[in-house]
C-alpha cells in the first residue's frame, strides 16, 4: 500500500483511495454514472433491489435497532434486556460467554475465568427461561450471537419460546451460526469443517420445515472486514460462504425459494463513508443477481440481501474513547443511507469492556436522533442518483465479483478456508493495516493525529462479579439434580445415532434441551463423533 501511494503522489497530490483500492477523482460527472450498471429508472423495492428491499424503506417502518448485551448470568441479563426495551430496543442481540460460545459448561475446568465475563452463561434451557422471561418474542426479535454450539443454542430458544406458547411457525429471529467465519475470523469453533457445515444445513432444513419465518443462519462478513479484509473483500468472501451454505442445503431436497430467503447478513460499517454505502448498495444488486441467474430464485424475496449493519467496532478507539460517540453516529448514517433492515450501533466503551448501560443508552438515542430529527425515514435511497454513489456503485461491484472468481478459481471457499489459505491472506491484511496506523499513513483522529497527552479515559469497566459465578453453578447443580436422568441419557444417545448416521440431528437436539441436557454434554456427544478441529497454520 504505501508504495502504491509513493509511486502515485511522486507528481504531487496525493490520491483519495478507498480501502478496497477504488481510486476516488475530484469530481464525478453523468458520464461517469451512465459508463456502468447504474440505478436509473430503478425503483426501490423492484429487483435487483440496488436501492433498497422495500419500496418505501424507512417511511413505512423504521430500521430494526439491535443493541448487543449479555453478561453474567441469566438474571442479570434479563434485566439488561428489559432496560434495553424501556430504552428503545426494538430488537436484542445476545452476548454469550466464551464457555457457551465452545460448547462447555460453567462447572468445566476448562471455563474456569471466563464464565459470564464477555456473554451470558449458557448451560441448559432454563437459562433461556430466565433470561427472555416477560419479553414479549412477538415483538422484539431476538439474534442470538454464536456459531460453534449455534445448533444447541436455536434448540434452546425454540424450545423456550414453544414452552411459553409462542407458535414457531410465526416466530422471528436470527442465530449467526456462521462457523466458516469463526474459522477465518474469531475462533470459538468446536467441529471440523465438513461436519460444521453439515450442522450449519441441519438448522437450515429444519427450520425452513419448522420455524420458517425464523433465520437460523446470518452469514457475517462482519467479523473477516474485522480481521483485517478490506470492504470489497468483506462482501466476497460472505457471498462465497452463503453459497456454501445454500449447497449444503440444496443437496436435501430442499428448492431454493424454500430457504434461501431466511438467510441474512451481518456486515461491518466503519470507514469512509461512501464506500460503504456503495458497498451495500453493490453487495444487494450482486446478491440478487446471484440468487436469481446462479440458483434460478423465482421469488422476489429470496433474493433479498436482509442484513444487520453492526457498529464497526475495529473503527473504535482505546485512545480519547469519547470520540467513538461521533464515529458511532457515522456509522448509523452510512447503515442508514445503505438501506440496512437493522443496526446494531457500537457503543463508545466497546474498545475497553462489555457496554455499559449509559454507553448503551446513547447508542440507541444516537438512532433515535436518526429517526426523529434528521429526517433520515423521509424517503428511500435519498444518495441514489448521485453522480459519485452510482459510479462507486459499479466500481464495488466489479471488486466484489473479482474476489469471488478469484477465490472459486483457487479452490473454491471452503477449501481455501479448510487449508489456511483465507485466513493467511485475512491476517497478512490485518498486520498491513496495523502498519499503516504506526507509521501515520492510515490517520486515526487521537491515535496518530490530534492527540492528547497523559489522557485519563473516563471510562466504566464490567466488574467480574463472583455472584453471578456462584448463582450460575448453583442454577447447573439443581437442574442436574432435578431433571430425568434416564430421559437425558435416552435423549443424548439419540443425539449421537443420528449425528453418527448423517441423519439431520435437530430433532435430536430439540429432545435433549427439552430434557435439560446442558450445552457441555451434547457437545461433548457430537465431538465424540466428529472431532475437534484443528486450526491450519500456513508457513
Amino acid at each position: 500500500m504505501a508504495e502504491e501511494l509513493r509511486r502515485k503522489t511522486a507528481g504531487g497530490v496525493a490520491p483519495a483511495l478507498f480501502d478496497s483500492g477504488i481510486e476516488v477523482k475530484p469530481v464525478y460527472t453523468a458520464e461517469d454514472a451512465a459508463a456502468g450498471n447504474g440505478a436509473a429508472g430503478e425503483r426501490p423495492g423492484e429487483y435487483p433491489f440496488t436501492r433498497g428491499i422495500h419500496p418505501e424503506m424507512y417511511r413505512r417502518r423504521p430500521w430494526t435497532m439491535r443493541q448487543y448485551t449479555g453478561f453474567g448470568n441469566a438474571e442479570a441479563t434479563n434485566e439488561r434486556f428489559h432496560y434495553l426495551i424501556r430504552t428503545g430496543n426494538t430488537g436484542l442481540n445476545v452476548a454469550f460467554d466464551l464457555p457457551s460460545q465452545c460448547g462447555l459448561d460453567s462447572d468445566d475446568p476448562a471455563a474456569a475465568g471466563e464464565v459470564g465475563r464477555v456473554g451470558m452463561a449458557v448451560d441448559s434451557l432454563r437459562d433461556f427461561e430466565v433470561a427472555f422471561d416477560g419479553v414479549d418474542l412477538d415483538r422484539i426479535t431476538v439474534s442470538l450471537t454464536v456459531n460453534g454450539s449455534a445448533a444447541i443454542m436455536i434448540a434452546m430458544y425454540l424450545a423456550m419460546a414453544e414452552k411459553r406458547g409462542f407458535a414457531l411457525d410465526t416466530l422471528r429471529g436470527t442465530a449467526q451460526n456462521d462457523i466458516l467465519k469463526e474459522m477465518v475470523g474469531r475462533g470459538t469453533w468446536i467441529f471440523p469443517v465438513e461436519p460444521s457445515i453439515r450442522l450449519v444445513g441441519d438448522t437450515i432444513e429444519y427450520c425452513a420445515r419448522h420455524a420458517p419465518s425464523y433465520s437460523p443462519v446470518s452469514v457475517c462478513g462482519y467479523h473477516i472486514r474485522e480481521s483485517g479484509c478490506n470492504p470489497a473483500e468483506e462482501m466476497a468472501y460472505a457471498f462465497l460462504i452463503a453459497k456454501a451454505y445454500i449447497d449444503e442445503t440444496l443437496r436435501r431436497g430442499l428448492a431454493i425459494d424454500d430457504f434461501a430467503g431466511r438467510l441474512s447478513f451481518n456486515f461491518n460499517v466503519f470507514g469512509k463513508l461512501f464506500e460503504e454505502v456503495s458497498k451495500f448498495r453493490a453487495g444487494r444488486r450482486l446478491w440478487a443477481t446471484i440468487l436469481k441467474e446462479d440458483y434460478c430464485a423465482a421469488d422476489p424475496k429470496t433474493m433479498w440481501m436482509r442484513m444487520i449493519a453492526g457498529g464497526g467496532g475495529f473503527g473504535l478507539t482505546i485512545d480519547q474513547p469519547e470520540n467513538n460517540i461521533m464515529r458511532g453516529a457515522y456509522y448509523a448514517l452510512a447503515a442508514v443511507l445503505s438501506g440496512a433492515q437493522t443496526i446494531a450501533l457500537c457503543c463508545y466503551d466497546e474498545a475497553y469492556t462489555i457496554p455499559s448501560p449509559k454507553a448503551q443508552q446513547i447508542s440507541i438515542r444516537t438512532m433515535q436522533l436518526l429517526i426523529e430529527e434528521m429526517g433520515l425515514c423521509d424517503t428511500a435511497d435519498p444518495l441514489g442518483g448521485s453522480y459519485f454513489v452510482e459510479s462507486m456503485t459499479d466500481e464495488m461491484e466489479g471488486r466484489i465479483r473479482a474476489v469471488m472468481t478469484q477465490i472459486e478459481a483457487d479452490g473454491g471457499i471452503v477449501d481455501g478456508i479448510a487449508s489456511g489459505r483465507i485466513q493467511d491472506h485475512v491476517s497478512r491484511k490485518a498486520y498491513e493495516h496495523h502498519l499503516g496506523v504506526e507509521s501515520g499513513e492510515i490517520r486515526k483522529v487521537g491515535v496518530n493525529c490530534h492527540r492528547v497527552d497523559e489522557e485519563t479515559p473516563d471510562v466504566e469497566f464490567h466488574p467480574e462479579r463472583k455472584e453471578d459465578l456462584d448463582l450460575q453453578l448453583a442454577s447447573l447443580t439443581k437442574i442436574r439434580a432435578e431433571r430425568d436422568d434416564a430421559t437425558v441419557r435416552r435423549a443424548l444417545a439419540r443425539v449421537r445415532s443420528d449425528s453418527a448416521a448423517g441423519a439431520n440431528v435437530m430433532p435430536a437436539i430439540m429432545e435433549a434441551v427439552r430434557a435439560y441436557a446442558t450445552v457441555g454434554e451434547i457437545t461433548r456427544v457430537l465431538v465424540e463423533v466428529h472431532g475437534r478441529y484443528s486450526e491450519p497454520v500456513m508457513a
